[in-house]
């Protein structure tokens, strides 16, 4: 009787262990896309400044544009709103949200894909 219980114990705790979400590393990792996930935030926040014809700063506008500054911006947009070079810089648009910024990380993690 006493084996049979540690056996059922046994297999209990492999079961158990199989089935616990903490031991599958499997967690999918969304892309982020330029056009889907990137463009829409730069819409938001960095127009009319930086999207021609209107805008006369750096154009944000494009693929390759965003992929050559984005190091910067990332930079720029989480610095304090007080420090001069902090985006978007007085305008009526506010700081971009935590979850803006991820977009624009995330995006850069996975090395800029269009």
């Amino acid at each position: 009787m006493k084996k049979l219980s540690v056996i059922i114990l046994c297999l209990s705790s492999v079961f158990v262990l199989q089935n616990c979400s903490s031991s599958k590393k499997t967690a999918k990792i969304k892309v982020v896309s330029f056009q889907q996930d990137v463009m829409p935030v730069l819409q938001a926040s960095c127009t009319p400044c930086h999207f021609p014809p209107g805008g006369n700063k750096a154009p944000l506008n494009n693929y390759d544009a965003v992929k050559k500054h984005i190091d910067d911006m990332i930079v720029r947009v989480t610095l304090p709103a007080t420090d001069n070079k902090f985006m978007p810089w007085k305008s009526k648009k506010p700081a971009l949200t935590e979850e803006a910024i991820k977009v624009l990380k995330g995006w850069k993690d996975q090395n800029m894909p269009q």
